[in-house]
């Protein structure tokens, strides 16, 4: 086990270094890093907390060098009133070791039927979403646009229109049809993007897609930044270093929206690289081993992600001079707390060993969730601590 003794950096020390520099303490090379932010995680409490709770969430996100997180509505009870909100922003007080910042739902319990309290819980939220599902009602989303608007607030829309979804849970494309799956169209996002943009347009509301997998979403967004639309968006690493050529007949490969073509991973990379997509998010989505051991059709949507985000992208797009280092910390550090006015304390950083390459065990992970595709990778870069406000909140 490595001496972290000898690299208790106070933030005095801390602010005298480079970000991304090699720093040197008693003869032993580590990396320091400013702390990442995820816009998008699910911490399953309340409601169920036997897939991952407040605690272990906040833990795993601090393995990975997380200092900040945004969590998803998809809980029970749904965010969707003070009442509701108050439940969750109990858990964050009493059991997280990192800032966690929920959001709000749009609708009453996601359901898409009447809008939720977005007056209300606007000071206790970071943004607006109902995550999980995509809202299928154009005058719903037109309200909830001008709604937030108003509060100054941004609405973060996982993207899906359920008339084209055909009961899907994989992409549609060559692994499906080989296999007999049924395949989820690509359409089934981008047309949702379609609408919203159009929303945007007409509404001037700040908004921000999840998630998106799919090279027509990618050329959705270019055109509305290029038009000026307030229109950002997320990618997770998942996407960008497979695709469906990768799956294989086991739940840790099902999550939605899928992987999809090659063609689609190429437009993604191409969409992080040139500013098009704006930020990382892992969409950190635990479930029990059980849920996670039905294979393919019948597992629950989602995999774990915080622990493995940046191995997985440092080896994967850094080292072979796919990406720069500087621009992977701007897509997970500096774009999303900028987007999302997360501020980014002097405290906030971790120390990472890139030198040592090593075999991703899902045993190993501090979060309740085992289910990654990336079991068995070999990556370079592992955590060794994790500072948060000047507070050691990881270490290995």
């Amino acid at each position: 086990m490595t001496d972290l003794n000898k690299i208790n950096m106070t933030p005095e020390q801390q602010s005298d270094l480079p970000l991304g520099s090699i720093a040197s303490f008693d003869d032993s090379k580590y990396v320091t890093l400013p702390g990442f932010c995820d816009v998008h995680v699910h911490f399953r409490e309340p409601g169920f907390c036997y897939k991952e709770d407040m605690e272990t969430g906040s833990k795993a996100a601090a393995a990975g060098g997380y200092t900040a997180v945004c969590t998803m509505p998809n809980l029970n009870p749904v965010p969707d009133s003070v009442e509701h909100l108050a439940v969750q922003l109990e858990a964050i007080r009493e059991k997280a070791c990192i800032p966690v910042y929920p959001y709000g739902a749009i609708t009453v319990a996601e359901l898409g039927r009447e809008m939720a309290d977005l007056e209300g819980m606007a000071k206790d939220v970071i943004a607006f979403s109902d995550d999980g599902k995509g809202v299928q009602s154009d005058d719903m989303m037109r309200e909830a646009m001008k709604r937030a608007k108003a509060l100054g607030k941004m609405i973060v829309a996982h993207c899906e229109v359920n008339d084209l979804l055909e009961g899907g849970y994989i992409h549609k494309g060559d692994y499906a049809a080989a296999h007999g799956h049924r395949g989820i169209c690509s359409e089934s996002e981008w047309k949702q993007i379609e609408r919203d943009i159009a929303l945007v347009r007409e509404t001037g509301c700040a908004y921000h897609v999840c998630h998106i997998s799919t090279k027509e979403s990618v050329e959705l967004i270019r055109k509305a930044k290029a038009e000026g639309l307030d229109v950002t968006c997320e990618v997770g690493p998942h996407y960008l270093v497979m695709d469906d050529g990768d799956l294989q007949e086991e739940g840790r490969f099902k999550m939605n929206p899928p992987l999809r073509s090659p063609a689609d991973r190429e437009a993604l990379l191409e969409g992080l690289l040139d500013g098009t997509i704006d930020m990382v998010a892992t969409d950190h989505a635990p479930h029990s081993a059980e849920e996670k051991s039905r294979g393919l059709e019948k597992s629950a949507f989602g995999i774990v992600g915080l622990e493995t985000a940046f191995p997985i992208l440092y080896t994967k797009l850094v080292k072979p001079g796919i990406m720069t280092m500087d621009t992977l910390l701007d897509r997970m550090v500096y774009a999303p707390r900028k987007r999302f006015g997360i501020p980014l304390d002097e405290g906030d950083y971790s120390v990472w060993d890139l030198t040592e390459e090593y075999q991703i065990d899902p045993e190993t992970f501090v979060s309740k969730g085992h289910a990654t595709p990336f079991a068995g990778w070999k990556v370079f870069g592992k955590c060794l601590k994790t500072v948060c406000g000047g507070k050691t909140v990881f270490e290995a």
